[in-house]
């Protein structure tokens, strides 16, 4: 039995992905009103920077010190896409701040207790995962924010006229939505081995790792995806109560 990949890939996969992408896009349309071709456009961007970026990191497996640059890239696409969701007239580029309060205490962290090696492959794996945690959290959890803080807004001048201070107004509507961005990181990691098989997990046991490590690394990037996410909901609920995304008194 051929253990290189979980699945069986041929022309079928191809003709498979070809079918799958064109049927999310019909279901994006036809039942959610939205445009077609923005599920396409991201298939399709999805094909061309995986093979983009598999080539990067067969260039990268290497060098240790190159894989922070190509890392660093990965973090201003994360700024621009998750920046634009938030504040989509707004300053979109503050989304560094709670990209970076998530990551880079979480990677310090890792770096110095000499968990994750000075390895291209390990850098960029883990960072990467915790860059695209990170991304996702914000997005959720800044739009979440935003669009109450808009619903009530009723309610934030009301304390404002009792005394409040704009950022406590805020944070009394803001900070029960904050953390629903992390629920699924939490989800995934209660369920990890009873509902999902997480990918790096499988793919380590398929190349020949011991259960036992295997499990332990994937409880690593889980828990790690903990801390990361609740950082940056954290501070994105910061910058939204402050009025920091537009231009909100503060």
């Amino acid at each position: 039995m051929d253990h290189s990949t979980l699945l069986v890939l041929g022309p079928n996969a191809w003709v498979l992905l070809a079918v799958l992408l064109a049927l999310a896009g019909a279901m994006w349309r036809v039942t959610l009103g939205r445009h077609p071709a923005q599920m396409l456009v991201a298939g399709l961007r999805a094909l061309v920077q995986l093979a983009a970026v598999a080539l990067v990191i067969a260039f990268l497996a290497g060098r240790g010190a190159w894989a922070f640059a190509f890392v660093g890239l990965m973090f201003l696409v994360g700024v621009w896409t998750c920046g634009r969701r938030v504040a989509r007239t707004g300053r979109w580029w503050l989304a560094a701040i709670p990209l970076a309060a998530g990551v880079l205490p979480v990677a310090a962290l890792m770096f110095a207790a000499g968990v994750l090696p000075f390895s291209a492959l390990a850098i960029i794996a883990v960072l990467g995962q915790q860059i695209g945690g990170a991304m996702s959290t914000v997005t959720l959890s800044g739009r979440r924010i935003e669009d109450e803080l808009v619903v009530r807004c009723g309610e934030v001048e009301a304390a404002v006229a009792l005394g409040f201070m704009w950022f406590a107004a805020r944070m009394m509507v803001g900070r029960p939505v904050a953390g629903e961005a992390v629920l699924p990181s939490v989800d995934q990691t209660r369920t990890a081995g009873l509902v999902t098989l997480p990918g790096a997990f499988v793919g380590m046991i398929l190349g020949g790792a011991a259960p036992l490590d295997a499990g332990l690394i994937q409880l690593l990037v889980l828990i790690s995806l903990l801390l990361v996410n609740s950082t940056a909901a954290a501070a994105t609920l910061w910058l939204s109560c402050h009025g920091a995304w537009t231009h909100r008194p503060a």
